[in-house]
């Protein structure tokens, strides 16, 4: 097992893109690493041509999947548009491992991006002693995804001021990068394209111009509408964040998940599962991502405090930091929840119990 904490995917699962890889007779867009159809077979899951077991990256809608790695094979660029939590990041991780070989060309926007983050920056020693250079000036992410042809992701693109957003206009149309201080220009190689996300839940932070948005193909990735599907989804990640954190994942984990998916799809969707009760909904996302933290917080309780019983007794705190961001309004919210709902279940009693203590 490896000492880093977390490893790119492309590490992670260099085995099933070799494996990929290997059987992967389908025309290939100029640049990329899988067909497009292998591509789709390494998201959703399946086998390669070899017979090897392909796990998937994503549980969800194959059209969605489909349709981003089709916009990618062309000139235009991919936003990848949903709520917290519904697996924006992940899946652009993973279609840069797989149709670049690299995920590592990242911009984190934020409100303190400046234009010099996502175009190119200089080394200051080097330009006072030798002037504007091409051996002083330090590319960023995004110039060398353009220089190698390769995908360039842009993280939560709507945080970060509008006129540094636009600096991507350029570089999207004419598929170039001026260098004024130079008098020259990077062009893209073929291969490179970019993926950004973003959260549709903070449009109005920073939304993007109507020029911007337009170089761009929106896919909106929804959170799971069947609960059996988010219970495997939250099972699946815990496992395999139990596993990279050498946390013992004990037998009751799926029925614990089941509990917690329960109380989140409730609460998020102002109603019980059964339609009989309506409810005040929190501030909060209360993603399928959010219920994986809570999961992992509470086998990490388990493990350490709880001589490894996996219980509301470890899984309850980590649900009041989901679920109360706000003290006073989420507060009343969960308070009203159960009284009302969780009190009245008998399987849900040690949860009532420990959620009142700590609320």
């Amino acid at each position: 097992m490896s000492d880093t904490l977390r490893l790119p995917a492309e590490q992670t699962f260099a085995s099933e893109l070799e494996a990929l890889r290997g059987g992967d007779d389908e025309n290939k867009p100029q640049g990329w690493a899988l067909s497009p159809r292998a591509t789709v077979t390494y998201l959703m899951g399946g086998k390669a041509k070899n017979g090897a077991p392909i796990s998937a990256k994503y549980v969800g809608d194959k059209r969605l999947i489909e349709t981003a790695i089709a916009t990618l094979a062309t000139d235009r660029a991919l936003l990848l548009l949903g709520v917290p939590g519904t697996a924006k990041s992940w899946v652009s991780e993973h279609l840069a491992a797989a149709i670049s070989g690299d995920s590592t060309m990242i911009v984190q926007c934020t409100a303190g991006t400046d234009e010099n983050q996502i175009r190119y920056g200089w080394n200051y020693a080097q330009l006072l002693a030798h002037g504007p250079s091409r051996q002083a000036l330090v590319p960023t992410p995004l110039f060398r995804a353009m220089e190698a042809g390769k995908l360039c992701r842009l993280e939560e693109l709507t945080r970060m001021g509008s006129d540094v957003q636009d600096t991507l206009i350029t570089v999207l149309s004419e598929k170039m990068m001026p260098i004024a201080e130079l008098n020259s220009a990077v062009y893209a190689v073929r291969g490179f394209n970019v993926i950004a996300t973003a959260n549709n839940r903070d449009k109005g932070v920073n939304e993007l111009s109507s020029a911007l948005k337009r170089r761009f193909n929106v896919v909106v990735l929804p959170l799971p509408s069947d609960m059996d599907e988010e219970i495997a989804i939250v099972t699946k990640r815990v496992g395999e964040m139990a596993l990279s954190l050498d946390l013992p994942a004990p037998k009751n984990v799926a029925e614990e998940v089941a509990r917690v998916v329960a109380i989140f799809r409730e609460l998020r969707g102002g109603a019980t599962l059964d339609g009989k009760t309506t409810l005040k909904t929190p501030s909060g996302s209360l993603s399928t991502a959010e219920a994986i933290a809570v999961m992992v917080g509470g086998l990490s309780q388990a493990a350490f405090f709880n001589n490894g019983k996996l219980s509301a007794e470890g899984i309850a705190p980590n649900m009041i930091g989901a679920i109360v961001k706000d003290p006073v309004q989420d507060k009343a919210v969960l308070e009203e929840y159960l009284e009302a709902v969780l009190k009245k279940r008998a399987d849900y009693a040690e949860y009532y119990r420990m959620l009142v203590d700590l609320v």
